[in-house]
Formats: structure tokens, C-alpha cells, sequence
């Protein structure tokens, strides 16, 4: 498996995390409304997840960006 396919897979797994990381704070933020905890026993905090899926988002940028910047090194030699 090359880099740039490596790289692309991390991305497309870390992007798809992070939004399900943000669909569990959701979720959990309505269960809270209601008096109940659905994360992991209440192991996480509900604030905790939505920190995890923003570093997840910052590594999936910095890889789009390292993909952009390798695009256009090809273009303009």
C-alpha cells in the first residue's frame, strides 16, 4: 500500500469517526436532557467527545492539505 493511499484512508476513517463521534454527543446531549447516559458507561464526558472529533477534523485537514500541497508540486515543477 503506497503513502498516498495510506494517507487517503486514515483521512476518509478519521472524517467518518469525527462525525460519528459528533452524532454520539448528540444523542447523548438529548439522553442527558432526559436524565439518562449513554457514552460508555460514563467514561466520557458529553463535551469530552465533541474534543475528540475536533482533533480528529484538525488531522483530517492537515492530511487534505499535504495531499493539496503534493498536487500542486506535480502540476508546477
Amino acid at each position: 500500500m503506497s503513502c498516498e493511499k495510506m494517507f487517503s484512508a486514515v483521512s476518509r476513517l478519521f472524517f467518518f469517526g469525527a462525525f460519528v463521534l459528533l452524532g454520539l454527543e448528540v444523542i447523548q446531549r438529548i439522553a442527558a436532557g432526559a436524565g439518562y447516559s449513554i457514552v460508555l458507561l460514563g467514561r466520557f464526558s458529553a463535551g469530552r467527545l465533541l474534543e475528540i472529533a475536533a482533533v480528529l477534523l484538525v488531522f483530517v485537514i492537515a492530511i487534505q492539505l499535504r495531499e493539496i500541497r503534493q498536487e500542486l508540486k506535480k502540476r508546477n515543477p
